[in-house]
């Protein structure tokens, strides 16, 4: 069953007079291959948000064309968005969790006017001081947080199939994205990893031999 996000949490900040409520998410944490990307969206303090970006939700829940039709609307009614990433190398250098903060604090510094408080899908951002939430499945609750998951999605997926046509195209990175599929899986095995691999992780491990 679809969910949709509301503006439940943003209102609790809200009535703080904290206005600036920037919604973060990330896409591509658990691929392969690429970035983590992270958004960042702050949405008005307006009850006819809602409304307007009727139809926006989990991006895992959505098709590719949705996502890319609510993300101009995204883009056209929020205060001011950002989406920036983390490479696949200071994935393997730091870990995946660190680089997923690394790509979300790239987008908070982005945004302008800057947040006074954040809503995080899950990730606690320890180095921000600023008042924040970090609900599990935030993209099924907030708003802010399921408009900032499209926008994460949409330019990952973006760059992931520029990647395939002009570098990769052995590896099928315009079906998968860099998840892990069957495809993905036997492209590995025929050609090896690629420079955009992240090599710390264990499918890609196994076939540099870091892993028995």
């Amino acid at each position: 069953m679809k969910q949709t996000p509301g503006l439940i949490l943003e209102q609790a900040f809200w009535k703080q007079g904290l206005l600036l409520v920037a919604g973060v998410d990330e896409a591509g944490r658990g691929a392969w291959a690429g970035p983590v990307m992270a958004g960042a969206v702050i949405l008005p303090n307006d009850p006819e948000i809602a409304d307007r970006l009727a139809g926006v939700r989990d991006s895992k829940q959505m098709t590719a064309r949705e996502r890319e039709r609510m993300a101009v609307v995204i883009q056209e009614q929020s205060i001011c968005w950002a989406v920036e990433e983390a490479s696949n190398q200071e994935i393997d250098q730091m870990g995946i969790l660190k680089a997923t903060q690394t790509a979300m604090m790239r987008a908070l510094e982005q945004l302008t006017p800057a947040p006074q408080s954040l809503l995080v899908d899950f990730v606690r951002l320890k180095e921000v001081s600023l008042p924040q939430q970090c609900p599990s499945h935030g993209d099924n609750l907030s708003l802010s947080i399921a408009a900032a998951s499209i926008l994460a999605k949409v330019t990952r997926d973006r760059w992931m199939c520029e990647q395939a046509e002009v570098l990769f195209p052995q590896y099928g990175f315009s079906r998968h994205k860099g998840y892990g599929t069957r495809i993905h899986a036997e492209a590995l095995e025929n050609y090896g990893c690629c420079s955009l691999h992240r090599k710390t992780f264990r499918p890609v491990a196994r076939e540099l031999r870091l892993f028995d």
